[in-house]
């Protein structure tokens, strides 16, 4: 039995129950002031900005009935502090969290080797918050450096007139399906390039390498645009794609998704095409896109299998924190049939670990700081721009 949280707290009045096939779905009204104090999350930055337009008609969902979906947005109140003591904002500041404030954060699954392996929770009961950026579920498995995650008791789905208020209901983009049978045309016609970027795992330095990239191709004099097919809700990467000069910048949050774990492939494609769509404009040359985690996550390796891949995506960066992940991240995206421009990435901090991978590979190692330097990013895009000397010639 899930124990309401809503009966000593101030701003909630109740208003008759509601039967559920699997138990009680009670709704409560929210004042608009409780809404105000409540600390919002860059995942939530689009509800936010609708508070700020109005306070009025929201209501809670709470009860035993009721069952959490990843993207629905959940009032919790702060048990204990923990792994997340503080909580990113709409505006990427970080807040700093209090036992007994209240927050607005979305559900999601998380993947995260390096920290924790998390899921919705099938009930309201006591859950954590899994990611700085605004995500709750609940931990299942977690890296033995992290501390203990930040333990959240949610009060009720935040829902309005329409119903429990997804992430997918205030985003200002959405993905598309039919969008993936229409195969762009390839770069070679004037189309702006498209360059992914992979890794061995998170952070072996995908998203500073992608940064740099962008800052060496935007000091070449091309505009460019990047985003972040798949991952976990953070306004980090996205801002350090615009301070590096991306003109445009959009991730999967901007399509309603609070994280991509455990998305069926149907969508993740969906929303890769359309994200891809939407930063290639005609006034864009190069849109650069990072692909969150290892090659062996399973939706970033479905993706990569996937024909719309390789048609979508001209050339690849690998970024790697060893040689021998290197090697072995090179054999994945070649089984794929795509071709690895440079690796990059954390490997290349040390001169001794770029030097085992270069005696044992012919794919240049381009050091993350070069990536700045607008030949060495250009240098990247030649195969696909250079003119055959031989076809000029005749």
């Amino acid at each position: 039995m899930i124990m309401s949280l809503t009966g000593d707290l101030p701003g909630v009045s109740l208003l008759p129950d509601q039967t559920a096939d699997r138990g009680r779905v009670l709704t409560a009204s929210l004042a608009p002031p409780r809404l105000s104090l409540a600390k919002k999350a860059y995942t939530t930055r689009f509800l936010a900005q609708r508070l700020e337009q109005s306070r009025d008609g929201y209501f809670l969902r709470h009860g035993d009935g009721v069952r959490p979906g990843s993207g629905d947005i959940v009032l919790a109140r702060v048990l204990r502090l923990g792994q997340h003591p503080r909580l990113e904002s709409p505006g990427s500041r970080r807040q700093a969290l209090y036992v007994g404030d209240e927050v607005l954060v979305a559900y999601g699954h998380r993947y995260a080797p390096d920290q924790f392996l998390a899921q919705v929770p099938d009930n309201l009961g006591s859950c954590h918050l899994i990611a700085a950026g605004g995500v709750a579920g609940l931990v299942t498995d977690q890296h033995a450096l992290m501390g203990q995650p930040t333990q959240l008791a949610p009060v009720g789905l935040l829902a309005d007139h329409e119903g429990v208020l997804n992430l997918a209901h205030l985003a200002p983009h959405s993905w598309d399906a039919a969008e993936t049978h229409a195969a762009p045309e390839p770069a070679t016609t004037g189309r702006p390039h498209v360059v992914a970027v992979l890794g061995t795992s998170m952070n072996s330095g995908k998203s500073t390498a992608l940064s740099c990239l962008v800052k060496g191709l935007t000091r070449a004099g091309l505009v460019v645009a990047a985003g972040k097919v798949t991952g976990t809700g953070s306004g980090n990467d996205p801002g350090m794609f615009t301070d590096a000069g991306a003109v445009q910048v959009l991730d999967f949050t901007d399509f309603g998704f609070s994280t991509t774990f455990q998305l069926d492939h149907g969508r993740v494609r969906g929303m890769f095409s359309s994200l891809v769509a939407a930063l290639t404009g005609p006034a864009t040359d190069v849109a650069v896109i990072e692909i969150a985690d290892g090659v062996y996550q399973e939706e970033t390796r479905r993706l990569l299998l996937d024909p719309l891949f390789r048609t979508v995506v001209d050339r690849v960066i690998f970024a790697a924190t060893d040689a021998l992940g290197a090697i072995a991240g090179l054999q994945a995206i070649r089984s794929a049939n795509m071709d690895v421009a440079a690796v990059s990435g954390v490997l290349t901090s040390s001169p001794l670990a770029a030097r085992e991978f270069a005696a044992a590979s012919d794919v240049p190692v381009v050091s993350t700081s070069s990536l700045c330097e607008p030949a060495v990013a250009l240098s990247l895009l030649l195969p696909l721009t250079a003119p055959d000397p031989v076809a000029a010639s005749q």
